[in-house]
């Protein structure tokens, strides 16, 4: 009988969210401050149509907003990101307040700010800088707003109600083992050259995913069967701040000059992202005529596959953002319906003020032979979008 009530209240709080313009295709998207122009050139080959939002378990509360802060535009991956937590949040039944920052965390805390006084109910921020945010959020807690870290974690405030992302460390594995495999490092003589390129140092999920990476490769580099000519290995030389193309395309302009001008063949472009992947193969286009090497990434954004397609990136990882905006909107509804919040990590994430409950979402690669399935046949992207 009580299935049967909820059904009922379920389908009435739908149609009446229908007849307000919070959900459905026809609404118009909320207002963000940053203009879309700032988005580069690779972002208007837009990804195909995400699948449809699952029902919602439970009747949203009405009247709830929920803040989205997302870092910025000038990654194809926090578009997505954004328009799938709009588009299920609102098909929820909820209002939302997207905002991007332009990678300014001032502007980042001045639009939380803003979220906190207009009555948000509960937000989400991915952190530009993993440190800038504890005052404003501060604000939130006192004003009695949950806070959900997404994908990054957000550091040293304990106003951080949970974590949701994919398996940072795991992500880094991945990339290792990829290498491990292609190269048969187990039964290969060797040795390999390797360069390494890792992410913002500012970001708290970059350590994970160059550490998952180096601890895979690190017996490997201790057999001698792994060498970095350049000699750059540790992670406060390796970082790219702001996981910018032009900075990682820079440095290894500079180490392949320094150390492979003179033929010396390079096996392995270990790079942490997309972005910084690209900046290292625009280096290779331009100062590299060797065989190629195995270069990684991670977020399958558009330019990186037809690059993995056309044979100038070997893998990147894919972390599917429709699941990960999936599970941050099931976790709003369930803290705005006072129920318990799934979570399947309470050990890994400490931010400096204790351990937050984590949902951890898991990664997997995508290569040359297996992107069809993974990217198109889940409706992800469309053949025409890698055109």
């Amino acid at each position: 009988m009580k299935r049967k009530v909820l059904g009922m209240v379920l389908t009435v709080s739908m149609v009446a969210a229908a007849l307000v313009g919070c959900g459905g295709g026809d609404a118009a998207p909320a207002a963000t401050s940053e203009p879309a122009a700032e988005a580069p050139a690779a972002e208007a080959e837009a990804p195909a149509e995400e699948a449809e939002a699952p029902a919602a378990d439970a009747a949203a509360p009405t009247g709830k907003k929920v803040g989205v802060s997302m870092p910025t535009k000038d990654l194809q991956r926090w578009n997505q990101d954004g328009s799938n937590m709009q588009a299920e949040l609102e098909a929820a039944g909820y209002e939302v307040d997207l905002q991007y920052a332009s990678n300014q965390e001032e502007t980042q805390v001045s639009q939380i700010e803003n979220m906190i006084n207009s009555g948000c109910s509960v937000l989400v921020v991915a952190a530009i800088e993993a440190n800038s945010l504890s005052t404003v959020l501060e604000n939130a807690k006192s004003a009695g707003i949950p806070v959900i870290a997404y994908d990054r974690l957000i550091m040293n405030t304990d106003a951080v109600a949970y974590y949701a992302t994919f398996d940072n460390y795991k992500v880094g594995v991945t990339q290792g083992q990829y290498i491990v495999d292609a190269l048969d490092l187990d039964n290969a003589e060797g040795p390999f050259n390797m360069e390494v390129t890792a992410g913002d140092p500012g970001d708290n999920n970059a350590p994970f995913f160059y550490n998952g990476a180096m601890d895979t490769l690190q017996p490997y580099i201790d057999a001698g069967k792994i060498v970095i000519p350049s000699g750059q290995v540790d992670f406060a030389t390796v970082g790219t701040p702001k996981w910018a193309t032009e900075t990682a395309q820079s440095r290894m302009e500079n180490i392949l000059s320094s150390n492979y001008a003179d033929g010396t063949k390079l096996d392995i472009c270990l790079c942490s992202n997309d972005s910084t992947s690209l900046g290292v193969q625009n280096a290779l286009a331009a100062n590299y005529t060797g065989d190629y090497p195995i270069v990684t990434g991670q977020d399958c954004d558009i330019a990186n596959v037809k690059n993995m397609i056309a044979g100038k990136q070997s893998m990147s990882v894919f972390k599917d953002t429709r699941t990960l905006a999936s599970q941050v909107v099931k976790m709003v509804g369930q803290i705005l319906n006072g129920e318990e919040v799934e979570v399947n990590d309470t050990t890994t994430y400490d931010n400096g003020t204790g351990v937050i409950p984590s949902y951890l979402c898991e990664p997997v690669f995508a290569d040359a032979n297996n992107y069809k399935e993974l990217l198109i046949d889940s409706g992800y992207y469309t053949e025409a979008d890698l055109q």
